[in-house]
């Protein structure tokens, strides 16, 4: 396996790492071999209770090589389509990981966010910043459209009127204005960026991991289902995590005014 991507664990806690900081992370062939790879183990592993996404250096991700399709121009504009949408299919199994994993994922937003850094962020559970980041669409800069799911995810945090504009514009914004359309969950000084995304880790690491599980699930999977189909998986799902231990030790513990321990992953 290429080091473009890097896979550490820490516990419960897996944290992958963008791993190009000389070119601000941009994506290349060969990182998007690497996040495929690592992303289908991080999806398979039941136990883990989280999983950071972050970019080595000073910024998370630039979006695309552009030295990568510079060079694919010396191809026929038939192969160039052949091979480009054979790349953005194999990465879009990681974007389709990221909302399918029972594992809630964290995204660590620092320096540079565009392109399908942007989309790969959207595909985060959670995502923490810190206050010298910014986002921007980009796509137009060099006359191609969305990937990575950024069409599907960015309509639905921000409304379909300001995804256009981010899209169509191609501006750059900052971290209080990600925070503003709902983009970011939290934005800290750089200095405090990974006092902040630890705080959350271990919220989570340390929480009753069915439920937190379901409650991914039951978010990710209400944009696509009817009032009626939602309602009863919640009460599938509702009574699933009262016969987990977790609950009895969260009634226990709340009933006997103490914090609760969780099964510990």
């Amino acid at each position: 396996m290429n080091d473009t991507v890097l896979l550490a664990r820490d516990g419960p806690v897996a944290t992958l790492t963008l791993n190009r900081p000389d070119v601000l992370n941009v994506l290349d062939l060969a990182m998007v071999d690497a996040l495929v790879a690592h992303t289908t183990a991080v999806a398979a592993d039941d136990s883990l209770r989280v999983v950071v996404l972050r970019g080595a250096g000073k910024h998370f991700m630039a979006g695309g090589d552009i030295r990568m399709f510079g060079a694919a121009l010396a191809n026929p504009p038939a192969e160039r389509r052949r091979d480009t949408q054979r790349m953005i299919d194999r990465l879009h199994v990681v974007i389709e990981l990221f909302h399918r994993m029972p594992h809630p994922v964290v995204g660590r937003m620092h320096g540079a966010v565009a392109g399908f850094g942007l989309s790969l962020m959207n595909a985060c559970d959670l995502v923490v910043a810190a206050d010298d980041a910014y986002f921007a669409g980009a796509y137009r800069h060099i006359a191609v459209t969305p990937d990575g799911g950024g069409t599907w995810s960015l309509p639905r945090i921000v409304g379909a009127r300001k995804a256009m504009e981010i899209f169509l514009l191609g501006e750059r914004f900052d971290a209080a204005e990600a925070l503003r359309l709902g983009l970011v969950n939290r934005i800290a000084p750089a200095a405090d960026l990974d006092r902040e995304l630890a705080a959350i880790v271990r919220s989570l690491a340390d929480g009753p991991a069915l439920a937190l599980r379901n409650t991914k699930r039951l978010v990710r999977q209400s944009l696509a289902q009817s009032l009626s189909e939602q309602l009863t998986a919640e009460a599938v799902s509702f009574g699933q995590c009262t016969a987990d231990a977790d609950f009895t030790e969260g009634i226990t513990a709340f009933l006997a005014k103490r914090p609760p321990q969780f099964r510990r992953g």
